[in-house]
């Protein structure tokens, strides 16, 4: 079956829980698939224009989703576990990718969504999953992730972001904000390290880190870089926060589209053009 008909009315239907779900491009017995993983707060509308522009540039399926207490997908019980990145690293994902016949694959996850690209990759070695683009994922809880938590927090009580946020997660906004905020700043949380993982990914990593990224330092990328057992690309960008694709979409674009087309062995069909594009959109980019 065409994976896009397993989406029915914007919804993927996985052992009685429905999550919100987007196909977009050519289907798994056509073309690779670029599977997107949200952040913390994010879910398919969060990612913006962004998988279809990617998508575009590689000529590649992808399949965006909310997980369970995000967007418009099923509600979860609070407090989530705080082993919860697992479950949907080791049990979700790869169910997802049954599903919907996913046959190659390259993870494009962001903060929470790049670390559970991690652990499904470190865990479960798919076969069928050929690369990881990882944005400002943690491997490890760090002070300024806590802090920078504790100051959302605080806009949370006070300010405008439920409201903001609930344009993204409609009913399921206290879930989405309240669980992930509960997960980090419990104590039992404060260890967290999934650094014993890196060595089994043994598949290509692309690093994208913001150089002003509020909840993350290139700690995490070091840590990576060192650990991972497979070849790893970093690339860091002056002028972005979390969010490289919303503060840096051009040189986040060339990065991901060039890393892309390399790991799954993909003709560039506009070299000339992306060729002009990455040397228009690199000038505030630092890649080591």
């Amino acid at each position: 079956m065409n994976a896009a008909a397993w989406i029915e009315h914007g919804y993927l239907a996985l052992e009685g829980v429905r999550l919100e779900a987007r196909w977009l491009g050519p289907p798994p017995g056509e073309a690779p698939t670029l599977v997107f993983l949200h952040e913390g707060l994010g879910c398919v509308a969060g990612w913006r224009a962004f998988p279809a522009e990617i998508a575009a540039a590689t000529g590649c399926g992808a399949l965006i989703y909310s997980r369970a207490g995000y967007g418009r997908s099923d509600p979860v019980s609070l407090p989530r576990p705080l082993d919860y990145q697992v479950g949907e690293a080791t049990t979700v994902l790869p169910r997802i990718l049954e599903t919907t016949g996913i046959r190659r694959a390259v993870l494009v996850g962001h903060s929470d969504g790049a670390t559970i690209a991690l652990l499904h990759a470190g865990r479960v070695r798919d076969p069928r999953v050929e690369g990881l683009v990882l944005m400002a994922p943690h491997v490890f809880n760090e002070p300024v992730c806590t802090a920078g938590i504790r100051a959302i927090s605080e806009s949370w009580r006070t300010g405008g972001l439920r409201e903001r946020l609930r344009r993204l997660h409609g009913a399921n906004v206290d879930v989405a904000f309240e669980g992930w905020r509960d997960a980090w700043l419990d104590p039992g949380f404060r260890d967290w390290n999934i650094e014993s993982c890196l060595p089994d990914i043994d598949i290509p990593v692309l690093l994208i880190q913001g150089l002003e990224d509020e909840y993350g330092t290139l700690a995490q990328l070091e840590a990576i870089t060192a650990r991972a057992g497979g070849p790893v690309e970093m690339a860091t960008l002056a002028q972005c926060g979390h969010i490289p694709y919303r503060d840096q979409p051009l040189a986040t674009r060339n990065h991901v589209t060039a890393f892309i087309r390399r790991c799954l062995g993909l003709a560039d069909p506009h070299r000339g053009n992306d060729s002009a594009a990455a040397d228009s959109g690199g000038q505030d980019d630092h890649e080591q």
